[in-house]
């Protein structure tokens, strides 16, 4: 058969059928008060906006330049340990790309980021903040808050700008703390003290 002759075939076939008038749909009326709950829901979404349980800093931080170094340690972090972190000899278990965020996305991720590694027992982990060498302004932007969030997190135990194999001044190595399962595994591995 060929194109015409199957085009008149079809015509021939379809000879008496019409094309339905009305739509193939239900008609749902809406109504036109708002009840009781729908009030309700309507004042709650406006008057009461979202509790951020994010404790990070949203406002303004100290500027860092391009080259600045992060180094920061919480009281009781031993002097060997942190001398191994901040030459990267610690194997790194997990990473955090901040690059082409907003402060406010990389403050979610970040605070995300660090309660994920207690979770899964990640110790060490690295963040790559970039440098922010483009900057017209020459100010590190995620950097300076990174800073600044990282000091206010519980469980940062210590962090230092990386070594140039792994990004140096636009990346941080992060120290996390043990989380309560771990500890309690080591107290009964080693007994308590």
């Amino acid at each position: 058969m060929t194109s015409k002759e199957e085009r008149l075939a079809f015509l021939e076939e379809m000879k008496g059928v019409r094309r339905i008038r009305k739509p193939n749909r239900v008609e749902t009326p809406v109504p036109r008060e708002l009840t009781p709950g729908h009030l309700e829901r309507q004042r709650s979404a406006v008057a009461a906006p979202a509790l951020d349980r994010n404790p990070l800093t949203a406002d303004v931080v100290e500027p860092l330049g391009a080259h600045d170094i992060l180094s920061w340690q919480r009281p009781g972090v031993q002097h060997g340990v942190f001398r191994k972190l901040r030459l990267g000899q610690y194997p790194i278990e997990a990473r955090l790309d901040l690059h082409r965020m907003t402060v406010a996305q990389a403050r979610k991720e970040v605070f995300d980021f660090i309660n994920d590694c207690v979770r899964y027992g990640l110790r060490s982990v690295i963040i790559l903040h970039g440098k922010g060498e483009r900057n017209p302004d020459g100010i590190a932007q995620l950097k300076s808050y990174l800073a600044k969030w990282l000091t206010e997190l519980d469980a940062v135990l210590a962090f230092h700008s990386a070594q140039k194999h792994h990004g140096g001044t636009g990346a941080v190595y992060v120290m996390v703390r043990k989380s309560e399962r771990d500890k309690q595994h080591n107290r009964e591995l080693h007994g308590s003290r």
